[in-house]
């Protein structure tokens, strides 16, 4: 079997699904839930089964109170215990038969078999009129797909961000940061855009040759720090975590755990973050998105300010 790696979804025995969420799952799988078979749910999948979606917190809470034995950090579900993997990489052919949309952005990226998917919702057969496309786009060829998008709204071929769908990702995600200052950062990553008025994103995967090695676990909380450094490798910004190599006196990395701050400063750029503080073997890494909405921690590029 392949191994299993983020945005992968995962099935378990009581045909719970789950987005996974880490790159760490050889024993068991980091993810968290998202849809629950029942007969109230919103959600239809095309047997006609019908699913509630869960929210971040709902979502933990229910984890908590049903199946413990999976709560954690993130959840995590014994390999044993898996009844089935959906894979972004090896659905998209399903997904793009059935959903126009979906095909033109295949059409648009023109890469490789194996180097795009398609997550969340769509991955599931549980997306409504208003799902977003969650794009996958695995290792280097992330970097073509961005260029892409650049181009494909310069051409006229698919539609950038309105002022209204920025309002909406900003009052989403309720980031520290004003919104002139996050909308400024966000329009220079070139990861998001509209296609027929459907938002659509591309996620950052890695390639299954690149697994070892990406983060996992948490350290030893040290405390709240700020710090200012410059970046030397943002070649993982756009992963989850999202990493940055810094220069600086006690601090070797800067990791965001939320979104929001992936892409957020480039290779040679200052960066401001505030975050928590963990030691990680002889290494002290800032972490960002600490909690969901990151309340108090932020990731800043006070190079682009600085223009």
């Amino acid at each position: 079997m392949l191994p299993i790696r983020l945005r992968d979804f995962v099935e378990d025995p009581d045909g719970w699904l789950y987005a996974v969420s880490s790159y760490d799952n050889e024993k068991n799988v980091g993810c968290v839930l998202r849809y629950v078979p029942g007969n109230e749910g919103e959600r239809v999948d095309p047997s006609g089964q019908r699913y509630r979606k869960y929210d971040f917190e709902d979502a933990y809470r229910k984890i908590a109170r049903e199946k413990p034995a999976y709560s954690g950090l993130v959840q995590r579900i014994p390999i044993a215990d898996l009844r089935r993997v959906l894979k972004p990489d090896l659905e998209i052919s399903r997904i793009a038969a059935s959903h126009h949309r979906v095909h033109k952005l295949l059409d648009l990226f023109q890469l490789p078999p194996g180097a795009v998917g398609c997550t969340g919702s769509l991955l599931c057969g549980l997306e409504n009129e208003s799902s977003d496309i969650d794009m996958v786009v695995y290792g280097k060829h992330w970097f073509t797909a961005q260029a892409l998008v650049k181009q494909g709204i310069a051409d006229g071929r698919i539609e950038g961000m309105s002022p209204d769908m920025w309002r909406k990702v900003y009052e989403k995600r309720k980031p520290e940061i004003p919104y002139d200052i996050f909308v400024l950062h966000e329009q220079r990553k070139w990861n998001r855009g509209q296609i027929e008025g459907t938002y659509f994103d591309i996620l950052y995967t890695r390639s299954y040759d690149n697994l070892a090695g990406a983060p996992s676990g948490k350290g030893d909380v040290l405390g709240k720090q700020k710090i200012v450094a410059k970046v030397t490798d943002a070649s993982l910004a756009f992963d989850n975590p999202a990493v940055y190599n810094v220069e600086h006196e006690s601090v070797k990395k800067v990791l965001s755990f939320t979104h929001t701050y992936s892409g957020q400063a480039f290779t040679g750029e200052t960066i401001e973050a505030c975050g928590v503080l963990e030691q990680h073997g002889r290494e002290r890494w800032l972490i960002i998105g600490t909690t969901r909405q990151a309340k108090g921690e932020y990731i800043v590029s006070k190079t682009l300010l600085g223009k």
